[in-house]
């Protein structure tokens, strides 16, 4: 009987969460569920776009973050 697999499967399986058996089930099912299949490819191409979307954040944001925390130091002590 094959596992039937959720959208956290997948995700897990698009980060390299799985362990190795699973990973063969999972392309079993890939191979065997057509919709499973598209959506594993529909996550995945979401995760690429995000992956190219969050390479780093600005200069600015950086600057707000350790400007934050060195006022939140500050009233602390």
């Amino acid at each position: 009987m094959m596992k039937i697999f959720t959208q956290n499967d997948l995700v897990r399986a698009l980060y390299n969460e799985t362990s190795t058996a699973e990973e063969r089930e999972l392309e079993t099912a890939l191979l065997c569920d057509g919709n499973l299949y598209e959506e594993y490819v529909d996550l995945k191409s979401t995760k690429n776009e995000l992956d190219l979307l969050l390479d780093q954040p600005s200069d600015a944001v950086i600057n707000r973050v350790l400007d934050y925390s060195m006022r939140l130091s500050a009233l602390s002590n």
